[in-house]
């Protein structure tokens, strides 16, 4: 197991996904966010099923940097009840996890 975590969000307006990139990677809260094109998501939403479209932020970062992670993307965020799913990095290039670590500042 790396120290390396992949933390994925999403938001419904392109200009929402690339701000919140450029912040989290700035502050060092991310080594790097991939904003991947709309996708289609159907979810559960006050009691109906809802459908949109949506941008998918997926933030590379480390475990020591999660915490600060989700308290600033909680803050930028403009969903009432947005995602933070933190899935752990099990292995990966040591020149890559490298990387990671020296972007966010650990």
């Amino acid at each position: 197991m790396t120290d390396a975590c992949i933390v994925l969000t999403t938001v419904a307006l392109h200009e929402t996904a690339i701000a919140m990139a450029r912040t989290l990677v700035e502050e060092r809260l991310a080594a790097c966010v991939n904003v991947a094109p709309a996708v289609e998501s159907i979810y559960w939403w006050q009691g109906k099923i809802d459908h949109s479209l949506e941008y998918v932020l997926m933030m590379k970062t480390s475990r020591g940097k999660v915490a600060s992670l989700r308290e600033r993307l909680l803050k930028l965020h403009p969903y009432e009840v947005p995602e933070f799913v933190v899935l752990a990095v099990e292995t990966g290039g040591e020149a890559y996890l490298q990387w990671i670590r020296e972007s966010v500042g650990e």
